[in-house]
């Protein structure tokens, strides 16, 4: 399995994600929870042929759930790792 693949796990469509793209030229995805900027940044980079300009992170906890249909006790839900991918003057990402 290639290294981007493992890596990048999605892309993010979202109000905010969409404003992002077309006025900052900046691409939200989920990654991997282990993945650094650096593997982040090669991987956009390897997938979609462009240059990376600048990685953030985003790590997003899980949300406390409790309810009757887990008898009563306390559960989390997944938590996520966000990456916003934001990419140098005149590249672009075609994603359908």
């Amino acid at each position: 399995m290639s290294q981007s693949l493992r890596i990048l796990r999605s892309y993010r469509i979202t109000e905010k994600a969409a404003s992002l793209n077309a006025n900052l030229n900046k691409y939200v995805f989920e990654v991997e929870p282990t993945a650094n900027r650096i593997e982040v940044g090669r991987a956009v980079a390897e997938r979609f042929k462009t240059k990376v300009a600048r990685v953030n992170i985003l790590n997003r906890r899980g949300k406390m759930k409790s309810g009757r249909s887990m008898g009563g006790h306390a559960g989390r839900t997944v938590g996520r790792k966000l990456a916003i991918v934001t990419l140098q003057a005149g590249q672009k990402i075609e994603i359908v």
